[in-house]
Parts: structure tokens; sequence; C-alpha cells
């Protein structure tokens, strides 16, 4: 398969991975990180800065969503500019800068770290998911190469 599609494949592949992990985990496990609550931060800091009213409740949260997948789909797809061998292990470095960045750029980004950084276990958690996200896509693009 081509290198960009297999990599755009790849890389949704490991964003939707990644936030059903999230949002299924978040529902039993109290600890759980909280990205979707960052991201609605952000979302809202943003349309506020720009004059656009932020969407609420559900909207918001769909917002979110939709811009959480395509962020994390783009930046697991620049995986694919790896070699094939070694797309699972560039998947799994890509996903643990993420889930390091999760935990460090927030402050800096203005937002609030507590949804990500309340206990050990939560920042465990974060980064570990945004690892998994990235081992699969990796894993996902190096299938599609062998096709």
């Amino acid at each position: 398969m081509k290198s960009l599609i297999s990599s755009i494949i790849g890389g949704i592949a490991g964003a939707v991975a990644l936030n059903i992990l999230h949002q299924v985990v978040k529902e039993f496990v109290h600890e759980a990180p909280r990205v979707d609550l960052v991201g609605e931060e952000a979302l809202s800091k943003g349309q506020e800065t720009a004059g656009i009213e932020a969407p609420t409740g559900d909207k918001l949260f769909a917002a979110t969503m939709a811009a959480d997948l395509l962020s994390n789909a783009a930046y697991y797809s620049l995986i694919g500019f790896g070699k094939k061998k070694q797309l699972p292990w560039i998947g799994t470095i890509s996903g643990l800068a993420a889930g390091v960045g999760a935990l460090t750029l927030t402050k800096p980004l203005g937002l609030s770290d507590a949804p990500v950084t309340r206990t050990t276990a939560t920042k465990v958690m974060t980064v570990a998911w945004y690892t998994f996200g990235g081992i699969v896509a990796g894993s996902i693009i190096k299938v599609l190469r062998k096709k």
C-alpha cells in the first residue's frame, strides 16, 4: 500500500485506539487521566481568544473529541516516515513523547494539568495510553506496507 495512505490509516487507527481506551477506562477507574477535560479547556480558551463563543456540554465534548482524533491521527501518521522495519519502535517512542508532552506541556500552554497529573497512577496511565496509540499506529502502518 502506498506510504502516505498507510501512514494516514495507521495514524487514524492509533488515534481511535487511544481515544477508545481513554473513554472506556475513565468510566471505571477513578484515577484515569481526563485528557478530554484538558482538550475541552484548550478548545474553549482558543475559541474565546479568537472571539468565538465556545460550545458547551455535549457539543463541547463532541468538538473536543473530533479535534483530538484529528490532531492525534496527524501526529501518529508521522510515524510512517520511518523505515518499515522500525515502525513499531518509532510508534513506541512517538507515543512516549506524546504522553510525556501531555504531562509537561499543559501548564506552559496555560491549561490545568490536574486532569493528567492528579496521582502517580494517572501520570503512568497518561504516558502508557499515548504509547499504546503509537504502537497501534506503527504496527498498522507496518502491516499495511507489506501489502
